[in-house]
């Protein structure tokens, strides 16, 4: 039998026992799973980079790091991490994060705003264009920007992508590296943003990207709070070149009560709900990688640790 240890906050186990256990047993594997091993019986960890465990020099015969976030850069510089280390790539968070996507892009496409906020007696009517007129672009086509992508294609949106590396998307237009991320952002009349943290993309929505933006262009960010330079960001919106933010993540989070956002009527702070890691699927994803390991095969998921993702 092989031990799995959870390694996470407490209320997290209270979650994830149940699943987790008979997400192995559905894939085959005879597995104990508990909160606390000794470390040198430990055959994998389930993780979340908040847990006690920081140091796994003492984890001598573990095979792998089975991350349950799907962001890893709180662990992935950790120099005493030297097995592989799997992010989560959860399909009940990329179906989330579908929904909340496109909900927020249909919204300022067709100007909820102006009628769900101004029930003020004007009758001005605004008739927004077609989808097809409408130019979307997604920084970051990994798992979660490429369903994106997708799910706005299909709704008939123009839709294109940004990378680092080159992708290749059914009707999307896919434009990767320095090259190609004037001519991204230049045609986002909105802006979806849905990369990692890495050194490469803090503060990659600066000041001089964002003045390539069309004037008026609209921004969503469910992806990470530093990819956007605040205070850049904020002199967009007084001048009226970005019309509407829409936030879900930041630096600091709970947002602080006093910071600007708040108090601008064309930013929406929502509270890091865009998507979250679901018990039974990414249980799911946990145990198809433990049947990896144990029959040889190779882990999916496995963090690039020199790309950081």
């Amino acid at each position: 039998m092989i031990n799995v240890l959870f390694a996470a906050k407490p209320e997290r186990w209270v979650e994830y026992e149940t699943p987790l256990k008979d997400a192995l047993e559905a894939a085959g594997v005879t597995a104990n799973v508990q909160t606390k091993f000794a470390p040198e019986e430990v055959d994998y960890i389930v993780y979340a980079p908040n847990s006690a465990v920081q140091d796994f020099t003492p984890y001598t015969r573990c095979k792998a790091v089975l991350n349950l976030w799907a962001g890893v850069e709180s662990i992935v510089g950790n120099k005493t991490l030297t097995m592989p280390l799997c992010r989560m790539v959860d399909p009940g968070m990329t179906q989330g994060m579908k929904e909340w996507v496109v909900g927020h892009v249909m919204r300022h496409h067709l100007g909820m705003d102006r009628n769900i906020l101004g029930q003020n007696g004007d009758w001005t009517p605004h008739v927004p264009p077609l989808a097809q007129d409408r130019r979307v672009t997604i920084m970051g086509l990994g798992e979660l920007g490429s369903a994106c992508a997708e799910a706005l294609r299909d709704l008939g949106f123009d839709v294109a992508g940004w990378s680092r590396r080159a992708k290749d998307i059914t009707g999307v237009t896919c434009l990767h590296g320095d090259d190609g991320l004037k001519t991204a952002l230049a045609r986002a009349d909105i802006l979806v943003l849905l990369l990692p943290k890495t050194a490469a993309t803090e503060n990659l929505l600066n000041a001089e990207r964002l003045s390539w933006m069309p004037k008026g262009a609209m921004i969503v960010n469910p992806g990470r709070g530093p990819l956007i330079d605040d205070d850049a960001l904020l002199g967009a919106l007084n001048s009226g070149h970005i019309a509407h933010a829409t936030l879900d993540v930041f630096r600091v989070e709970p947002l602080p009560k006093d910071h600007p956002y708040w108090a601008y009527p064309n930013v929406t702070v929502t509270p890091h709900i865009a998507s979250e890691t679901r018990t039974k699927t990414s249980s799911e994803v946990v145990a198809e990688n433990v049947r990896r390991g144990e029959v040889g095969e190779p882990f999916v998921h496995v963090v690039d640790r020199g790309a950081g993702y």
